[in-house]
């Protein structure tokens, strides 16, 4: 197994924390609200490139995941200290050297892909009334930083945050980011910045950054409409404001409309040429099992939104299975429909298709366009000795008239073990 070698500033701290909490947790509380999960997840990947780049015509990965992820329940008295822990294990079933690649498997130096690659995280954690302090390895799933978590194991960041609700209604967020570590890696390292310029290639100026900063508040005035502010610093890099408003409004029995409006507005720091806006909007009509969905993207600026590279999700409408659609002053539209078997009988599964198109942005000088279409479809076995298994098969096809081709497969099962 190779062990996880970290480029890691807070570990020194979280085991000084942990030393501190080790005469309390006899405490009932921290034992008896505590919790051990198993998630294992078996996962199979095949990207197809059409165009046969550089003499590569496809990338495929199997692979045998775990998590173990330990929760502690909380000390008593009015500060209360916890400790979490996540350990990550992914065990190589099938890939090679010409044929890696997919950014599920950790791939070596020299190009071969590791039998195995192990992590461990920790975090400390403290309560005071509704805020909660953590201090170590975060998996956030921020509007400005949302983890990625589309492979065989999770990517992780290190820092810290302060999540407070203690004002009805209201949930303010702050915190700071030292690191990352990718879903194909066992080591933290510094953040960098993905930004597409005019013409195609990336922004230029970008710096490996220890810093992203980030505030944000979230205000739920009535039970279906809820607005939301965060601002977001990668230093040296990019600065980030996002605000979104979503409410989903009852027309009649059992018809509902969901609006989701998001606005980014991201300008350059240090030396970069980052300038983007980025004003999305979508509408989803739900009734009785069925979804239908149509979002709008308008980009303006001299460079495509700006986000923390190696995997992390842009939280923009249309960032899908394969391609975020964020090449500087592209315009993107999205068609959406999911459906619930459940309301045919037919508990647990599910399906989900969408097709997204983009165009006004130029590659190499000359105007250009893409599209991608997505499938999931989805079962969770309801009964018998695999009760509560999950399936999961997602098909893409990506078409660019100056891009790589791609068709693809992902199958993916996965199963939580509940130790107590």
């Amino acid at each position: 197994m190779l062990l996880p070698h970290h480029h890691n500033r807070t570990t020194p701290r979280l085991l000084l924390l942990s030393g501190c909490l080790l005469p309390v947790i006899a405490h009932g509380e921290f034992v008896e609200d505590s919790q051990l999960t198993l998630e294992t997840r078996n996962f199979y990947m095949n990207r197809d490139f059409r165009d046969n780049v550089g003499g590569k015509h496809k990338a495929e990965d199997w692979g045998q995941g775990f998590m173990l992820r330990y929760n502690s329940g909380f000390t008593e008295g009015t500060l209360g200290f916890g400790v979490d822990a996540l350990g990550l294990l992914g065990v190589k079933l099938d890939s090679g050297q010409g044929t890696s690649g997919t950014g599920a498997l950790q791939v070596q130096k020299d190009g071969e892909v590791s039998d195995e690659f192990s992590f461990l995280g920790l975090t400390a954690k403290a309560r005071f009334a509704d805020s909660l302090l953590t201090v170590g390895t975060h998996a956030p799933t921020l509007p400005i930083a949302f983890r990625n978590d589309t492979r065989l194991l999770p990517q992780t960041f290190e820092g810290a945050q302060l999540v407070s609700k203690d004002v009805d209604k209201l949930t303010l967020t702050a915190g700071q980011f030292s690191g990352t570590r990718l879903r194909d890696s066992t080591n933290y390292e510094d953040m960098k910045m993905v930004a597409f310029a005019e013409g195609g290639g990336l922004a230029g100026g970008g710096a490996a950054s220890d810093r992203f900063n980030y505030a944000g508040a979230s205000y739920t005035p009535l039970p279906n409409l809820t607005g939301t502010y965060f601002y977001a610093e990668l230093e040296d890099n990019y600065n980030q404001h996002y605000g979104n408003l979503i409410q989903s409004l009852p027309l009649t029995e059992g018809l509902t409309l969901k609006s989701d409006i998001r606005y980014f507005d991201s300008d350059k720091e240090g030396n970069t040429t980052v300038d983007n806006r980025n004003l999305g909007a979508m509408l989803t009509l739900a009734y009785q099992g069925h979804a239908l969905g149509f979002a709008y993207q308008d980009q303006s600026g001299k460079t495509g939104q700006p986000f923390i590279g190696g995997g992390t999700d842009p939280w923009a409408l249309n960032t899908v299975t394969y391609h975020h659609f964020l090449r500087a002053k592209e315009d993107s539209w999205q068609l959406r429909y999911d459906y619930n078997f459940a309301a045919a009988g037919i508990p647990g599964l599910t399906l989900m298709t969408r097709y997204v198109r983009g165009d006004n942005f130029t590659i190499g000088g000359a105007n250009a366009k893409e599209w991608e279409r997505d499938l999931d479809l989805g079962y969770v076995i309801q009964s018998g000795p695999l009760k509560d298994v999950s399936l999961r098969w997602r098909n893409v096809a990506y078409r660019g008239s100056h891009t790589t081709d791609i068709d693809e497969n992902r199958l993916i099962v996965g199963y939580t073990f509940k130790f107590w």
